[in-house]
């Protein structure tokens, strides 16, 4: 097939740590064009240049353009994927609209998190209004999660810049420590999206992919094994209780109404809220993910590897300071 007669997948947040790795996926896949829907401001940004750099079309707009500007910036497209950030989830509904109108044939909005039931999460909550009205107007899509990001999962070490207070919450440990999580190297998240929106079997339904599934108790020892920190590391562990994630959440949401334009601070509420779902209600398992309707990744294509957590605990550790690859508080 010549490239221009290739399906276009275009591409919110292409820049992004999410969207950047959906487009290495997608390239590497080779059967699509990809595109990458580009704010004006950003045209000359780095990570801009090196999109075209590797052959991404770039399409000038914003979320936020209104419903005729989208549907002409969309004209042509096969599939729609939104990398949006936690602050946009709420205004894909335009995007949404315009892909209706304009004839996508699949639409994947921003959730790439852990799967869970409403009324657990504000952020979670935002992400399923936005399937229900993508449901609503009868666009195609697929819905995929990714469980939980492994680099997320590890302690950082005590060596790391990283503030005291991100710090602090990867050495929560939830009540007994026990509760199995789906995690996935979050740059392998594009080999699965490209496999993912190129088969018919996904089309109007969920997906959940993951590599590992691990405790953390299981997470917290391996940090102390490879970090070369040993005891000094799990000395730093904080047990807690659901109860005291949930007074956490409720304290840090009274801070966003002081200052909702403070990204730490709805970003420490959502840590919370999904150490909740994940520790406390254990939604973040293959067999929840399952009880909710998604297909496994790992069912659908057994030819793709899956990286084991320790393997990638060694990668993470090998860095001066991890933390500075991950938070930027």
């Amino acid at each position: 097939m010549a490239h221009s007669d290739k399906p276009l997948v275009l591409i919110i947040g292409a820049a992004g740590t999410t969207g950047g790795s959906i487009v290495n996926g997608l390239l590497a896949a080779g059967n699509f064009r990809v595109g990458a829907m580009i704010r004006p401001g950003s045209l000359a940004k780095p990570d801009v240049e090196k999109l075209r750099s590797l052959g991404v079309e770039i399409r000038v707009g914003d979320v936020g353009d209104g419903l005729d500007k989208l549907k002409k910036l969309l004209e042509g497209v096969h599939t729609f994927i939104s990398a949006v950030s936690a602050m946009a989830i709420t205004a894909q509904e335009d995007l949404v609209r315009a892909s209706k109108e304009v004839g996508v044939k699949r639409f994947i909005p921003c959730d790439f998190g852990t799967p869970g039931a409403k009324g657990v999460r504000e952020l979670h909550d935002s992400k399923l209004a936005i399937r229900e009205f993508i449901k609503a107007i009868d666009v195609p899509y697929t819905f995929i999660d990714v469980g939980w990001w492994m680099q997320l999962y590890l302690p950082l070490p005590l060596r790391s810049k990283t503030s005291e207070t991100m710090k602090e919450l990867t050495y929560t440990v939830v009540g007994n420590g026990e509760a199995k999580n789906l995690v996935t190297d979050r740059d392998h998240i594009g080999t699965f999206v490209a496999r993912i929106v190129a088969d018919p079997r996904t089309l109007n339904n969920a997906v959940i992919i993951w590599e590992d599934e691990v405790t953390q108790n299981v997470a917290h020892e391996i940090g102390e094994e490879l970090s070369g920190e040993g005891d000094r590391l799990k000395s730093r562990r904080v047990y807690v209780t659901p109860e005291y994630l949930l007074a956490a959440a409720a304290a840090g949401r009274e801070k966003v109404k002081e200052d909702p334009s403070n990204y730490a601070l709805h970003a420490i509420v959502s840590m919370n809220e999904y150490f909740y779902s994940m520790f406390a209600l254990q939604e973040n398992t293959l067999e929840n993910a399952k009880k909710l309707g998604y297909l496994d990744v790992r069912e659908l294509y057994p030819d793709i590897a899956p990286l084991p957590f320790k393997e990638y605990a060694k990668s993470f550790y090998s860095f001066d300071d991890p933390g500075a690859l991950i938070y930027q508080f």
